[in-house]
C-alpha cells in the first residue's frame, strides 16, 4: 500500500513536469521549439560568442584575399614584414618573447609591438598566427559545405531508391571508409598542398562525406515509409520532389549536426597534415604548420605553441559544442532539464489536482 501510494506520488509529479514543459511550447511552431531548445544550450551560445569573437579578430587584422575580394587587416605587420629582433627583457636569453600583457594594473597594459612574439627571422608571429587560423577556418568551412552537399546528396538518393542504386553506392561508401582518412589526407596534401590551403581543402572535402552519407540514408530509409510520403506520392508528386520538399526537410536536424561535427574534425585533420608535412605548406601559413615548424623551440620559446594551440582548441571545441546544442535542440527526445522553481511549481500543481 505504501509503495502504491508512493509511485501514484511519483507519477503525479511527473505529470505535473509534462504539464510544465509542454505549456513552453503550446502555440509555437517546430522552428520556435528548436530555436527555443538550442538558445537554452549555454555551452552552444558560449560558442557561438568565443567563435564569433575569433572570426572577428582574425579575419579583420591582417589581409584577407579570396580570389578577386581583398581586405585589408588593421594590424601594423604583414606576414612578410621583418622588423628588429626582440632580445632585451626575454627570458632564459630567448628571442622574440611576446609583448602581450594581460595585467590592467601593469604599466605595460596592452598588445604591444609584438603580442604573440617573433620567430627565428623576425616575422610578427601575430601576423603569422592570424594567417594561420584563416586559413584553418577557410579549409574548415569549405570541407563542411562540400562534403555535406555530397553526403546529403548520395545519402538521400540511396535511402530513397534502395536496390541496385543504393548497394552501388554504398559498397563505394564502405571502400572509402576502410581508408584511414589520414592516409587519404596525406596522399592529397602531397599532390595538392602547394596549391593553397582552398584547393587542398576542395580535395579533401571529396573524399570527407562517407559518414554523413550513411546517417542520411538511414533517415532516409526510416522516413521513406511515413503517411506523408505515401499521400505526396498518390497526390502526383515526382521523386525529386518526394526527396528535396518532403523527406530532406525533415532529416534536416540529422544533417546540420552531422555537418557541424565534421567540420570540427575538419580544423584538426588539415592540423594533422599540415603538421606532418603534407597539408598547407610555404610560403603559405596554417596553424598546423606553425606548430611543426617550430616544434624543436619549445623548450625555449613556448609561446610558439600556445598561441597556435590556443587557437585550434578553441575553434574546434566551440563548433563541437554548437553541434551538441544543435544535437539536443533537433532532437524531439531530449527534454528540458527540470529546475527547483519547475519542481516547486509541479508539486503545487499536483496538490491543486488531489484537492479537486
Amino acid at each position: 500500500m505504501i509503495f502504491r501510494r508512493k509511485v501514484t506520488a511519483e507519477l503525479g509529479v511527473d505529470a505535473a513536469e509534462n504539464a510544465i514543459l509542454n505549456k513552453e511550447v503550446e502555440g509555437l511552431s517546430q522552428r520556435q521549439i528548436v530555436l527555443a531548445r538550442f538558445f537554452r544550450h549555454r555551452a552552444a551560445m558560449i560558442s557561438i560568442i568565443v567563435l564569433a569573437i575569433l572570426v572577428v579578430i582574425v579575419f579583420s587584422a591582417v589581409d584577407f584575399s579570396l580570389g578577386p575580394i581583398t581586405l585589408h587587416g588593421w594590424w601594423k605587420y604583414s606576414i612578410t614584414d621583418t622588423p628588429d629582433l626582440i632580445v632585451k627583457g626575454c627570458p632564459g636569453y630567448s628571442i622574440g618573447c611576446p609583448t602581450l600583457t594581460v595585467n590592467p594594473f601593469s604599466a605595460h597594459f596592452g598588445l604591444g609591438d609584438h603580442p604573440f612574439g617573433q620567430d627565428d627571422v623576425g616575422h610578427d608571429y601575430f601576423a603569422l598566427v592570424m594567417r594561420g587560423a584563416q586559413r584553418s577556418m577557410l579549409v574548415t568551412i569549405i570541407i563542411g559545405m562540400l562534403a555535406g552537399t555530397i553526403g546529403t546528396v548520395v545519402g538521400a538518393i540511396s535511402g530513397f531508391y534502395r536496390g541496385r542504386i543504393d548497394n552501388v553506392l554504398m559498397r563505394l561508401v564502405d571502400f572509402l571508409i576502410t581508408i584511414p582518412a589520414i592516409i587519404i589526407g596525406s596522399v592529397i596534401g602531397y599532390h595538392f598542398g602547394n596549391l593553397g590551403a582552398t584547393f587542398l581543402a576542395f580535395y579533401l572535402g571529396l573524399f570527407a562525406w562517407t559518414g554523413l552519407s550513411r546517417l542520411v540514408r538511414g533517415e532516409f530509409l526510416t522516413l521513406r515509409e511515413r503517411d506523408f510520403v505515401d499521400a505526396a506520392r498518390v497526390a502526383g508528386a515526382s521523386n525529386r520532389r518526394i526527396i528535396f520538399k518532403h523527406i530532406l526537410p525533415n532529416a534536416v536536424g540529422v544533417i546540420i549536426v552531422s555537418v557541424t561535427l565534421l567540420m570540427s574534425g575538419a580544423i584538426l585533420l588539415e592540423t594533422a597534415l599540415s603538421y606532418l608535412g603534407f597539408g598547407v605548406v610555404a610560403p603559405d601559413v596554417s596553424l598546423g604548420l606553425l606548430i611543426s615548424k617550430y616544434q624543436d623551440a619549445f623548450t625555449t620559446r613556448p609561446w610558439l605553441f600556445w598561441y597556435p594551440g590556443f587557437f585550434i582548441v578553441s575553434i574546434a571545441l566551440s563548433i563541437n559544442f554548437i553541434g551538441d546544442g544543435l544535437r539536443d535542440a533537433f532532437d524531439p527526445r531530449q527534454r528540458r532539464r527540470i529546475s527547483r522553481k519547475d519542481r516547486a511549481r509541479s508539486s503545487e500543481i499536483k496538490r491543486e489536482r488531489e484537492a479537486l
